[in-house]
C-alpha cells in the first residue's frame, strides 16, 4: 500500500485510503475524514482553476512530522495525509486527511487539527485564476 503521508500531482482514492488506514488495526471503532475540494468561487470572485505547489521536501518532512504528532497527541492508532501538488478544476479533490482511533471522538479531534496544522505549517501554496487575473491566496482559518 501507499505512504501513509503523501503530496502527488495525480488524484487519489479515498475508499483505497480508508481501506489502509483500517487494515493497519483491528481496534479502529472511529474513523473521521477531511475531504479538501476546489471551489469555483473565492472571496466575491469566480476561480476558473486553482494550481498547487509545494516546497516538496520540507513540506513531505513537516507533513510527516504532523502525523506523528496527531498519532501522539490524540491516541490515534494510525493517520494518513495526502495533498495534490497540481492545477485544479472546480470539484477535483485537493487535500485528504483520516485520523483512525479506538473511538470517534480523537477521531474528529486529530482529523480537524491535522487540516488547521497542515494549512498552518506546511510550505503548500496556492494560486487561484480568476476573470481578473492570477493570485497567490494567503492562509485561510
Amino acid at each position: 500500500m501507499t505512504d501513509s503521508v503523501r503530496i502527488q500531482e495525480q488524484d487519489f482514492s479515498q475508499d483505497d485510503e480508508i481501506a489502509a488506514l483500517k487494515a493497519s488495526s483491528k481496534r479502529m471503532g472511529g474513523i473521521a475524514t477531511f475531504l479538501g475540494c476546489a471551489r469555483d468561487f473565492s472571496e466575491g470572485r469566480d476561480v476558473s482553476e486553482i494550481s498547487f505547489e509545494a516546497y516538496g521536501s520540507m513540506a513531505l518532512v513537516e507533513m510527516r512530522k504532523l502525523r506523528e504528532e496527531a498519532i501522539a497527541k490524540f491516541d490515534l492508532l494510525d493517520a494518513r495525509i495526502v495533498h495534490r501538488v497540481a492545477t485544479v478544476q472546480a470539484g477535483d479533490n485537493i487535500v485528504f486527511i483520516a485520523a483512525g482511533a479506538a473511538h470517534r471522538g480523537p477521531a474528529f479531534d486529530a482529523c480537524r487539527w491535522m487540516i488547521d496544522e497542515l494549512k498552518q505549517r506546511v510550505p503548500i501554496w496556492k494560486k487561484e485564476v480568476t476573470p481578473e487575473g492570477e493570485s497567490w491566496v494567503t492562509q485561510h482559518p
